[in-house]
């Protein structure tokens, strides 16, 4: 599996790549561009309107330039094979699993993403206070190249918002592989107003805005690990 480092650079190839392919759109259909300059009263906004560049699949990317053989070496370093198809019904990111490390827990805090998502609803995972944990995201893209691969994590307390985080995971070609990647630590809170009860409503998302997966679960501070 790769690690956070290993897949950031890879994020960002990919979405270096993607600029590439359409700035050249772009530059190609320039002449459709138009311009409009909107001023309002408070300040003045300067807008560039142009016309967006068409979404290109995987293989219409890897079959781009076919006479480049610089850019299909490129290509095929960062992109892979074209992977083998896939039923239609799959979707092409699949959230498998999302696990809370932290090394002085008793045991794995895992939660498994592919099964009923009600369960976890009713289960609350305990944080001892003041540890410092991760967050490692499993996920599959199966397709096509996803794009601002995002995880957010919105904690309410009796039904009050609480606390918001957004994890940027960043953008990945299709593979047979899982992709692990792993947040940045965290200190989780302390002291006997932190301690309790609290619900998370976790989605992941895109730059295209599509919903991959969302799902609520319950997280309880402790001040042990069994109190």
């Amino acid at each position: 599996m790769l690690g956070l480092d290993v897949c950031e650079a890879g994020g960002q190839l990919l979405e270096l790549l993607w600029l590439a392919l359409c700035y050249r759109d772009i530059m190609a259909d320039k002449e459709g561009v138009t311009l409009s300059l909107e001023e309002e009263e408070e300040d003045a906004d300067v807008a560039l309107a142009y016309k967006t560049p068409e979404k290109k699949s995987l293989r219409e990317i890897q079959e781009l330039d076919p006479g480049d053989e610089s850019l299909r070496k490129y290509k095929q370093a960062l992109l892979g094979a074209i992977p083998a198809a896939v039923d239609a019904s799959v979707p092409n990111v699949q959230v498998t699993r999302l696990t809370l490390m932290c090394e002085q827990a008793p045991g794995p805090i895992t939660m498994d993403l592919t099964g009923d998502l009600e369960v976890l609803r009713g289960r609350a995972f305990v944080l001892k206070e003041g540890v410092d944990y991760r967050v490692k995201v499993s996920f599959k893209v199966n397709r096509e190249i996803v794009c601002g691969l995002r995880c957010l994590h919105l904690t309410y307390r009796r039904g009050r918002p609480v606390d918001r985080d957004v994890f940027m995971v960043g953008s990945y070609a299709p593979r047979a592989e899982e992709y692990e990647v792993v947040t940045p630590a965290e200190e989780a809170p302390r002291g006997w107003l932190a301690r309790g009860s609290y619900r998370v409503r976790s989605l992941v998302t895109d730059d295209d805005k599509t919903e991959h997966l969302s799902w609520e679960w319950g997280l309880c501070i402790k001040k042990a690990w069994e109190d």
